[in-house]
């Protein structure tokens, strides 16, 4: 990392011609990615990755630019450079450079780098047996090993430096099973920020055999009726639909440009008021957590929803000042050579009150959804599209026969209006969130929840 004398000089540098604020990221990344596809490693793939970026924001725009070379006379390069952006005339900036303590830690018991390559081909290993294992129609497996520990520097001119050593472990399994033309895909993932203690907490051999039976089973499952019906969506589904349908409307650029279905609706009911919905990247071992941000601002609690009624955005530095507010530590950027922009990190609707098992004893018609896949939405009507990767009947209060096939189509204030149980279970899902051709780790959760009447994609 840089020192704070060459940091103060480069910040007066990119001020100079004027703007309302500078700041300086510097990064070093060490990951390590294995691939193995069909029984074979594909991939074996690490290094270190590093470099610097440097934003000024002047007039409510901003000039960034970015190396990967760290020399002094680099950043003094790139520096002058966005100073460009501004015309005012020159003036010497008082910058008294103070590091920041962080307001949380989080506790790595085995760092990855400690970690033979070796039992890490192993652990990819184990899991293509066993899913293979599982039955002969499993036609492909997929399994991804992944951690990285990335070191990050951020100066402003506001006074700060932050630093953040940012440690992930993640998995990744896919099994596509198929019999008599049908194909069906499993797909489990496990991660976060943690170390390598993530394979003592949760067993690989157990998740690659849970995605095999889910492919399995598909085969077999009958096609999902479509019309309209209740929907309960489990806990285990994971965030999916929450990150979809509210989590990206709710970023402040979107919701500046008038690209978002929620702006100019702050403090107004926008969902059931059974709904809270929460952005927390302090959260212990959790894919969305870090101690600062990627502009410096400490991690953050964030209730963006209370019980239905709109209560902030997710901001970073350049969208809070058009706003006239503070940050709320939500700018992040996929690594030094991209500017940062507001990006969700853990988002979630918070749990309720009731047993999940009630919830799905209540509908005596309807769709269990265990299970979400991939989805779409357009942030300005709010209008959203997702798969179920697993999903089943209920008759009667029970879930019964598996289905295959559905999807669901709705509108994300509709939806979140019309949510009328909302369960005690809360459960995560991680993932990599792409906006503007970044991709930042997250993760995202809800409880079990009911809504009433939704339309289900599948066989009329």
């Amino acid at each position: 990392m840089l020192d704070k004398e060459l940091l103060t000089k480069a910040l007066k540098k990119a001020i100079s011609s004027g703007g309302e604020y500078a700041e300086i990221f510097v990064e070093n990344k060490k990951p390590t990615l294995i691939h193995l596809e069909d029984s074979k490693i594909e991939k074996v793939i690490s290094g270190v990755d590093y470099g610097l970026g440097i934003r000024l924001i002047y007039d409510g725009r901003t000039a960034y630019a970015y190396s990967n070379d760290l020399s002094e006379e680099s950043l003094l390069n790139a520096a002058s450079e966005v100073s460009k952006a501004a015309s005012k005339k020159a003036t010497d900036s008082i910058i008294d450079l103070k590091t920041k303590s962080p307001s949380v830690s989080f506790d790595i018991r085995l760092f990855p780098e400690n970690v033979p390559v070796e039992k890490k081909i192993s652990l990819v290993r184990k899991a293509d047996n066993i899913a293979r294992g599982y039955d002969s129609r499993i036609r492909q497996v997929s399994v991804i090993y992944n951690d990285f520990i990335q070191k990050v520097q951020i100066a402003t001119t506001e006074g700060t430096i932050a630093e953040d050593e940012r440690i992930h472990t993640l998995s990744v399994i896919q099994v596509v099973a198929s019999d008599n033309g049908i194909v069906q895909t499993g797909y489990e993932s496990i991660g976060g920020s943690l170390g390598f203690e993530l394979f003592d907490e949760i067993d690989t051999e157990e998740l690659s055999l849970k995605a095999a039976k889910r492919a399995i089973m598909m085969l077999t499952a009958r096609r999902a009726p479509g019309r309209r019906m209740p929907v309960v969506i489990s806990s285990e589904a994971g965030g999916t639909m929450i990150h979809e349908a509210i989590g990206h409307g709710l970023e402040a650029d979107l919701v500046q440009q008038g690209l978002s279905i929620y702006s100019k609706k702050m403090g107004q009911e926008i969902a059931s008021s059974l709904v809270t919905v929460i952005d927390d990247s302090t959260i212990q071992k959790k894919r969305g957590s870090f101690r600062f941000d990627d502009e410096g601002m400490p991690s953050q609690h964030t209730v963006l929803l209370e019980k239905g009624i709109l209560k902030s955005y997710m901001y970073d530095k350049l969208t809070a000042i058009k706003d006239g507010v503070l940050s709320t530590g939500n700018g992040r950027r996929q690594s030094y050579q991209y500017r940062p922009i507001p990006r969700m990190t853990n988002t979630f609707i918070a749990p309720g009150d009731t047993p999940p098992e009630k919830i799905i004893n209540s509908v005596d018609y309807g769709l269990f959804v265990k299970k979400m896949g991939g989805g779409q939405v357009n942030t300005i009507t709010g209008d959203f599209v997702f798969d179920v990767q697993e999903g089943y009947l209920i008759k009667k209060g029970l879930v019964e026969e598996a289905v295959r096939g559905a999807t669901l189509a709705g509108n994300g204030p509709e939806v979140l209006k019309s949510i009328d149980m909302v369960g005690s279970d809360l459960g995560f899902s991680i993932g990599t969130c792409g906006k503007d051709s970044q991709g930042v780790p997250v993760s995202d959760a809800m409880p079990t929840v009911r809504i009433p009447e939704i339309v289900v994609g599948g066989e009329v």
